[in-house]
């Protein structure tokens, strides 16, 4: 009486077995020719930066190479607004096909940890490469009575509260390093916070702020025609762009100011692994150009590709704990 339900089952079974192995098979033949085909039109980068500033420059430079290198242009799509979280929760919502992608940034980890709320993970991208590091730059007007770190410093200790600097936002690059900055040194100064990192070195040549840190792709240029003055930067060891500059650290005798800002590649969760070794390869090309390595090197980056995806995703994990303590210990929100 069972023999007729069980082989009824064994080939149901036996069916639905073949149909997933004919659907996981018409996957890989479907990626497979997708990774070979691909692109086979443009591809936006999307960039959460104003256009005109040092990061939006720079990604420009690099979609003409990229898009060289991969055999379709590559658009640059500036979407400004809340500190890059416009920009990250419109990619992580677009198909994951290669053709959206994200100038990801340091500044979105940390706008990430300050508002939990929004509708994006850095964590949940695809990370793609590194493209490089940008020390932050601790500028002044060039005509400021403030010649050296010590200077600052002992200005804001006089008078409390009566200096002031500007950034691109709260928790942007700009904000993170003057936090950092301020509270080892144990002086308070007024946050000005401006909409984009593109108004912060105006701000300081129009005499509206006294102090800020901008990235080196942004500072760099105005500190080389002399419209502000370079006190410090806040990398490890110092930029080959600005040899005669202190590290921070060097500045003040610590060694916890190592606070620089990153940027790099990433496409929505889950693009198919063909497609990710696909970009990857044609980003470490770009990067090995030397028109290209000579435009960032003369904007103030540190060009510095991620040797795999996979090391990329371990910085992003790593710095995401590093800016987490940053916050906490300086106390930084959004009110």
């Amino acid at each position: 009486m069972l023999v007729a339900p069980l082989r009824a089952r064994s080939q149901m079974l036996h069916t639905l077995l073949g149909l997933s192995i004919a659907a996981v098979s018409g996957a890989y033949t479907f990626t497979a020719w997708a990774a070979e085909d691909y692109p086979s039109r443009p591809i936006r980068l999307v960039v959460p930066y104003a256009a005109g500033g040092g990061p939006d420059i720079q990604a420009r430079k690099l979609g003409e190479v990229l898009g060289k290198e991969l055999g379709q242009p590559v658009v640059i799509e500036n979407k400004v607004g809340a500190g890059g979280i416009l920009a990250a929760e419109y990619v992580s919502q677009q198909r994951s096909d290669g053709y959206t992608l994200l100038l990801g940034s340091s500044t979105h980890i940390a706008q990430k940890l300050l508002q939990p709320s929004a509708k994006f993970d850095p964590a949940a991208f695809t990370h793609i490469s590194r493209l490089g590091i940008s020390p932050v730059v601790l500028v002044v007007r060039s005509d400021s009575p403030y010649r050296t770190v010590n200077d600052l410093v002992a200005a804001a200790r006089r008078a409390p509260g009566a200096l002031n600097y500007a950034t691109g936002g709260i928790g942007s690059a700009a904000h993170i390093a003057s936090a950092a900055f301020l509270s080892a040194v144990g002086v308070d100064a007024l946050h000005i916070p401006y909409k984009g990192s593109v108004d912060i070195v105006p701000a300081l040549i129009k005499g509206d702020t006294h102090f800020a840190f901008p990235v080196a792709g942004t500072a760099v240029p105005q500190i080389n025609n002399g419209k502000v003055r370079a006190l410090a930067v806040t990398s490890a060891a110092r930029n080959p762009m600005l040899p005669q500059v202190p590290t921070l650290n060097e500045a003040l005798g610590r060694t916890d100011l190592v606070l620089d800002s990153w940027s790099g590649i990433w496409a929505p969760a889950q693009l198919p692994r063909p497609l990710v070794m696909r970009v990857h390869a044609a980003m470490l090309k770009s990067l090995a150009e030397p028109g290209l390595r000579r435009f960032l090197a003369d904007s103030g980056a540190l060009i510095d590709p991620s040797p795999t995806p996979e090391d990329f995703s371990r910085l992003i994990t790593e710095e995401t704990a590093k800016t987490r303590r940053v916050i906490e210990k300086n106390r930084i929100t959004l009110n």
